[in-house]
């Protein structure tokens, strides 16, 4: 999951006049910039070195993996906002999911062997120290760039609700953020104010225009309600006459956001509430992987099943491939293939959900349920871009109807393909779902898979999944 300290209610900026120079300019900075780029242009740069140091020439075939390892690390993760060992462990597991799906590609196509054994051996050995050496270099660094170019920026903002007393925890809490908060304007009386404002109040609104000309206020967060709107037109007004920028941190976003931000709609300003996360390139990246990994996938495990299919077929009467209606994309109906596991083939107003000991399960069918081979066939539905590999499980069509009345946000995950496992599964949430608590919490991991989507989640996942199937016997 992703652990960014970034204030949950994302600001809408309206740029009055920019900051001053230095390191900051509008809501973007260069830590951002270092933040992004760290991990790629170390792991990038330590290939390149790894090459000089043996005295080999880098070819294309080099310039082909730098490319393929600064697409899977970019943008990077300074995580300047976790402890020393928590950023440690997290460097470290990030480089060895990049690392595993590099060498697997590389063993799948062969092009691991263009490459010195030694070359990849320090590389991949020398590069999550490497990292793990420049994060440590750049919390050091960047507190003093930050002092030596004056780039902390000062605040204030306006408004006395939750959303700013979170806003200011945030940024007291964040020293990397490079933003000095100097205090609170609002029109209430200090004993109607939560303590945190009412600590440090500036003044009232119409005194803000003033108060940011004369103390050079560089950031003004609005963080008063929606129904404030004159007031807000007129503090828009007051403020043109300043340089600062300003930020919208409107009551709007005390809704669950997902993927929210700012967008365009024909030149004009949208705000996105709840979006898919697959728009733009991230869309051609997860196709493209998807179609990777589930061919390759297919190539190896066609024999198993072929032999799956046999089993099947002898162990009890019916078809080889369950079909099954279910929820895709946007809530549009799919067909999703499994191998048979039961004596029936429920798809119909009413499904009921199997059971740890449930007689409808063949006896084959139980030992393909609990390693999850019923599930390969849905490979099959990748390619064909009905589902993906990592994404909300699909439920049955019934379920989903019984379950979005009783679930707050179900239809949400539907804003991806389904999925052959996912962010809920590889987090206990596996096999029956006996109670609503037990869907609901599937579905909160389902929606932070949603908000927080990278590559690297998905590649934690499906290497969490491998070793969940190898070893856990909850499904059935």
């Amino acid at each position: 999951m992703s652990d960014s300290s970034i204030v949950t209610h994302p600001a809408v900026s309206i740029p009055v006049g920019k900051t001053r120079g230095g390191l900051f300019y509008g809501s973007f900075s260069k830590a951002s910039i270092i933040e992004s780029l760290l991990d790629p242009l170390v792991a990038v740069g330590l290939l390149f070195a790894a090459a000089r140091f043996y005295r080999v020439v880098p070819d294309g075939h080099s310039v082909i993996l730098a490319l393929l390892t600064f697409s899977l690390t970019f943008p990077g993760d300074s995580h300047l906002h976790e402890g020393g060992w928590a950023m440690i462990r997290r460097t470290a597991v990030n480089w060895l999911l990049t690392a595993g799906a590099l060498l697997s590609i590389g063993y799948v196509t062969g092009y691991v062997h263009y490459f010195a054994a030694p070359v990849l051996a320090i590389w991949l050995a020398g590069t999550p120290l490497a990292l793990i050496a420049a994060h440590w270099i750049s919390r050091l660094a960047l507190p003093l760039m930050m002092s030596r170019a004056g780039a902390q920026r000062r605040a204030v903002i306006v408004g006395s609700n939750d959303v700013a007393v979170q806003l200011a925890r945030r940024i007291d809490e964040n020293p990397f953020l490079g933003v000095r908060l100097l205090g609170f304007f609002d029109d209430r009386a200090p004993a109607r104010l939560a303590e945190t404002i009412a600590a440090s109040p500036l003044g009232q609104l119409g005194e803000l225009a003033a108060y940011a000309k004369q103390s050079g206020v560089d950031h003004i967060y609005i963080a008063l309600p929606m129904a404030s709107q004159p007031r807000i037109l007129q503090i828009l007004d007051d403020l043109k006459d300043t340089t600062a920028s300003i930020f919208f941190v409107p009551d709007l976003f005390v809704t669950d956001l997902i993927q929210g931000r700012v967008d365009h709609v024909a030149g004009m300003p949208v705000v996105a509430v709840c979006e898919t996360p697959f728009t733009g390139i991230n869309h051609v990246v997860k196709r493209l992987s998807d179609l990777v990994v589930a061919s390759a996938i297919l190539i190896l495990i066609s024999p198993l099943m072929l032999l799956i299919a046999l089993g099947v077929k002898l162990s009890s009467p019916g078809p080889v491939i369950f079909k099954q209606n279910r929820y895709g994309l946007d809530g549009r109906r799919i067909l999703v293939y499994k191998f048979r596991s039961m004596t029936v083939c429920e798809d119909g107003a009413q499904v009921v959900q199997a059971t740890k000991t449930d007689a409808r399960v063949t006896r084959f069918g139980a030992l393909l349920r609990r390693t999850s081979l019923d599930e390969l066939p849905q490979f099959i539905n990748v390619l064909q871009g009905r589902m993906s590999i990592v994404g909300p499980r699909p439920h049955a069509v019934a379920h989903n109807e019984t379950y979005r009345q009783l679930i707050k946000g179900y239809m949400v995950r539907h804003k991806v393909k389904p999925g052959i496992t996912g962010w809920a599964q590889v987090n206990g949430c596996r096999g029956e779902t006996e109670t609503i608590d037990k869907m609901a919490r599937r579905i909160q991991f389902d929606l932070d898979y949603l908000r927080n989507w990278s590559l690297l989640l998905d590649l934690r996942i499906i290497l969490a999944t491998v070793r969940l199937v190898a070893k856990d016997a909850q499904a059935y």
